[in-house]
């Protein structure tokens, strides 16, 4: 798994981010969010690697680092 910056425009990707939650309500906000996950995981398509990139997340919600 690559955790390093790998976006050429990070700023630009995180402003059309922003921008695509302009005007939504939370719900709507976190359909967004989910229906972009399963874009972008479908994009990448490797199981392992997804479940790898969900674990990092997971602990870094926890406060750990993997």
């Amino acid at each position: 798994m690559n955790s390093a910056p790998n976006i050429a425009d990070p700023d630009g990707f995180y402003e059309a981010w922003l921008n695509a939650h302009e005007h939504l309500s939370d719900a709507d906000s976190a359909e967004l969010d989910a229906r972009l996950v399963l874009l972008l995981a479908n994009q990448l398509g490797d199981q392992e690697l997804l479940l790898e990139c969900i674990a990092a997340a997971r602990a870094a919600s926890n406060g750990t680092k993997r």
